[in-house]
C-alpha cells in the first residue's frame, strides 16, 4: 500500500550566490531546495554514534537537502546558511537562549546573508589573491569547502596520534587554504612556507582578510538589556539550537 504523503519544501538562498560553483552544478543556481524537519531527522540529532564522531550536523543536513547536489561541494559558509535554515524549517524562527542571566529570544528568520562580492570573482574560480603586507609575497588561495574541512579534521586527528599534546589547527587550515605562493602551487612548497616562512604577523592579517571576504551568515545581534545597556551578541549554535527540548 502506498502512501501520499508530500512534505513541503523551501529554498534557501546561498550566501556565495552560486558564484564559485562550476555552471552544470546544481549549485550554481545560488539556492537549495530543503524539506521540513520529520521525527527521522530528530533520530539523527539524538544519534549518539553520529554526536560522539562530530558529524550530526553533516548527517542532518545531508537528509534535508532535496536538491541533487554534492554535499562536499558546499562552501562552509553556504552550509552555515543551511544549518540555520535547518533549525526554522524543524523547529521555527524563534530561538532563545541565556545570555549574563538573561534570555534572549531571537527570530532567525531575520538574519541576514553576507554575500560573496561579485567583483572578486573571476571565471566562477574559487581563487583569490592577497599580497602579504609586511613581506612581498603573494598568496593565491581558496574558500573552505566541506570536502576541505574533513580533510583538514582528518589530518587533525592524524598529528593528535602521533603527538595528543600537538596543536596545530591554525597552520593544518592555512595549508589548504593557500593554493599558491608566488604562483608556486607546489604543495611540498605551500607547507613548508607556512611552516617556516609565514611571519605571524602576516598569517593574522591573511586571516582577517579572508574572514572579511569569506560570505556565510551574520550571526550577531544587537541587544538592549534591562538595565538600558546595549551590546552586540553572538548567536551560539550549540545543542540547544538544533534540539531545543535538549536536557529536558
Amino acid at each position: 500500500m502506498s502512501s501520499n504523503f508530500t512534505l513541503p519544501t523551501e529554498q534557501v538562498e546561498l550566501p556565495s550566490k552560486g558564484l564559485l560553483y562550476p555552471k552544470d552544478s546544481p549549485l550554481a543556481e545560488g539556492k537549495i531546495e530543503m524539506k521540513y524537519m520529520t521525527a527521522k531527522e530528530e533520530d539523527i540529532l539524538t544519534n549518539q554514534n553520529y554526536i560522539q564522531k562530530g558529524i550530526v550536523v553533516d548527517k542532518l543536513l545531508e537528509s534535508l537537502i532535496v536538491s541533487k547536489v554534492n554535499f562536499n561541494d558546499i562552501l562552509i559558509g553556504d552550509k552555515d546558511a543551511l544549518l540555520i535554515a535547518s533549525r526554522i524549517l524543524g523547529y521555527g524562527k524563534d530561538y532563545e537562549f541565556n545570555y549574563a542571566g538573561e534570555k534572549i529570544n531571537v527570530d532567525l528568520t531575520k538574519l541576514t546573508n553576507k554575500e560573496l562580492d561579485e567583483k572578486l570573482v573571476k571565471d566562477r574560480k574559487n581563487e583569490f589573491t592577497y599580497k602579504l603586507p609586511n613581506t612581498d609575497n603573494t598568496i593565491t588561495f581558496k574558500l573552505m569547502t566541506q570536502q576541505d574541512e574533513k580533510n583538514i579534521q582528518r589530518e587533525l586527528e592524524g598529528l593528535k596520534k602521533v603527538s595528543p599534546s600537538n596543536s596545530a589547527e591554525l597552520s593544518t587550515r592555512m595549508k589548504y587554504m593557500i593554493i599558491s605562493i608566488n604562483e608556486n602551487n607546489e604543495r611540498p612548497v605551500v607547507r613548508e612556507f607556512v611552516d617556516k616562512a609565514f611571519l605571524a604577523k602576516d598569517a593574522r592579517a591573511f586571516r582577517e582578510y579572508y574572514a572579511s571576504i569569506v560570505p556565510g551568515i551574520n550571526t550577531t545581534i544587537s541587544h538592549e538589556f534591562e538595565d538600558g545597556v546595549e551590546e552586540d551578541l553572538t548567536i551560539p549554535i550549540n545543542a540547544n539550537f538544533l534540539w531545543p527540548d535538549f536536557g529536558v
